[in-house]
């Protein structure tokens, strides 16, 4: 008996999404993007909703990305079905507006990233993750504290329970006791009964996932070492050499479980074993140069790609430029190097090096883009979000064009009842694991000429390929009885997304 088929390996909790992230700006229709309302400063606004997204992957690319469009304000509404979910959206946001004068770009990617997908992390890491857990509960216990920490971030939306239930949450994470979560057993046990009586030939069972289905579809750049790692114990990224022992709390959660005909609360590890985090980020990039083959295997790891495309969108939301990547010192082979050259070479290396000791010029570039940045951040960080002075309350990078609304959770359904948000979204975004809440009523909530995402299934591994057809089909339909048309390409097999637009009239 295999699991193929049966879905346990996506597991009941969506930490991290199955499709690359995306510039909700850049795939929003042009249409939708003219229909934009104005505000009282005369600029656009752009309200997007998020359905179940998991992770901050979309969010966090549409904001960093901002500077290349036109100015917006960016209104986003998340909606999760899992009060966890929306703890992970804090911490990521929280990370990405740290001040380089505290955190600087590498660390923070490496920081983000190890938060994002590794079961166990390092001990500097829960550190972080335990002080920044006493700074939630404040925020969400003090909804007026918020407003002055992080005024891009709106909770006034949630009930009150989920506040609750934030905060119970929070705790969980500042504990500092290991034993609380132990994930290394709980990620074997999960692996034991996904697999079956394949345990023991696991290894096959990996090397099939990756090769025939995942290569199949398109992510070739992830490899064998770090996608079995990741599989056996859930470690996808060891960017920093050290001992990564400490459990991932940010990934717990809890469900209720049936035990001798009774519902009984457990706290556990309830998502993805098969599929990896690396789809958010790692298997696709701009950088054209870090998907490059050698004798047709990738040059770069699904693990580099992700590292430079965090690292690439945070020094965007910094600096407000685009991160280009230095290109590599030509280096001659050895087989291009002959014993006849070698004292030629020699001299022209201590040539080389004696032209350069004076000035240092190849090291000063890196060292002035670095100061660059830093001090553009000291910039930023002296503007409050109306332009004015900011004082010494404001300990993150400001968003002045953004806000983030958090609402309750699976309200998608009654969302058309309330006034506000009739004609309101322009992006409507739905995953594939809450596409089942698109309903007809969508379309009270949509603004002229909206545009709807929904995010296929081509990465779910479980599922085969008229499966995943189908999946795209009952999409389409569900889209055109709320009133939306296709635009673009349907084919469920090798898209990751499917777009539609808004029809005009009835």
């Amino acid at each position: 008996m295999t699991a193929c088929g049966t879905g346990e390996g996506f597991g009941a909790v969506t930490w991290w999404g199955f499709s690359p992230a995306m510039d909700f700006q850049k795939e929003g229709l042009s249409a939708s993007m003219k229909a934009l309302h104005s505000n009282e400063e005369n600029v656009p606004e752009l309200h997007i909703l998020m359905v179940g997204a998991g992770d901050s992957r979309h969010l966090l690319t549409t904001i960093c990305r901002a500077h290349r469009w036109p100015r917006r304000k960016l209104h986003f509404y998340v909606v999760e079905n899992n009060l966890e979910l929306i703890g992970r959206h804090l911490l990521f946001l929280t990370i990405a507006v740290e001040p380089l004068r505290s955190m600087g770009l590498q660390e923070k990617s490496e920081l983000l990233l190890e938060l994002f997908g590794n079961s166990l992390i390092r001990s500097q890491t829960a550190t972080y993750l335990q002080e920044n857990a006493n700074n939630f509960i404040h925020y969400i216990t003090d909804l007026d504290y918020l407003h002055k920490k992080l005024p891009m971030v709106d909770m006034c939306s949630l009930k009150f329970k989920e506040r609750d239930q934030l905060e119970a949450i929070f705790k969980f994470w500042r504990n500092p006791d290991p034993r609380m979560f132990q994930i290394n057993k709980l990620w074997d046990l999960r692996n034991r009964q996904y697999l079956g009586n394949r345990y023991d030939s696991k290894q096959g069972a990996y090397d099939w996932d990756l090769h025939m289905k995942l290569h199949d579809r398109g992510a070739c750049v992830i490899n064998n070492r770090q996608y079995y790692q990741w599989r056996d114990k859930g470690l996808a990224f060891e960017i920093r050499e050290g001992l990564y022992d400490v459990p991932n709390k940010s990934l717990a959660s809890g469900l209720l479980m049936n035990y001798k005909g009774e519902k009984i609360p457990a706290r556990g590890y309830w998502g993805d074993i098969v599929t990896s985090p690396y789809i958010a980020y790692g298997i696709t990039s701009e950088e054209e140069s870090l998907l490059k083959k050698a004798n047709g295997i990738h040059v770069k790891t699904a693990q580099d790609v992700s590292q430079y495309n965090v690292t690439a969108l945070l020094h965007e939301l910094v600096t407000k430029e685009r991160y280009v990547l230095l290109p590599p010192m030509e280096e001659a082979g050895l087989s291009e190097i002959t014993e006849e050259d070698e004292d030629e070479a020699e001299m022209l290396k201590e040539t080389s090096h004696i032209k350069n000791k004076p000035t240092h010029k190849s090291e000063q570039p890196e060292i002035v883009l670095e100061e660059q940045t830093v001090r553009q951040c000291h910039e930023v960080d002296n503007t409050g979000p109306n332009g004015s002075p900011c004082t010494a309350e404001c300990d993150y990078l400001p968003l002045p064009d953004v806000k983030i609304h958090f609402l309750p959770l699976n309200c998608v359904t009654e969302l058309h009842k309330k006034s506000n948000y009739r004609n309101l979204f322009n992006v409507i975004y739905f995953s594939c694991s809450m596409v089942h809440q698109l309903k007809p009523e969508l379309k009270q909530i949509a603004a002229p000429q909206a545009t709807l995402i929904v995010e296929l299934t081509k990465f779910m591994l479980d599922l085969r390929n008229e499966t995943i057809t189908k999946f795209a089909s009952r999409a389409a339909e569900l889209a055109m009885e709320a009133g939306f048309v296709p635009f673009g390409s349907m084919d469920g097999e090798k898209d990751s997304f499917v777009r539609f637009e808004l029809k005009d009239g009835p």
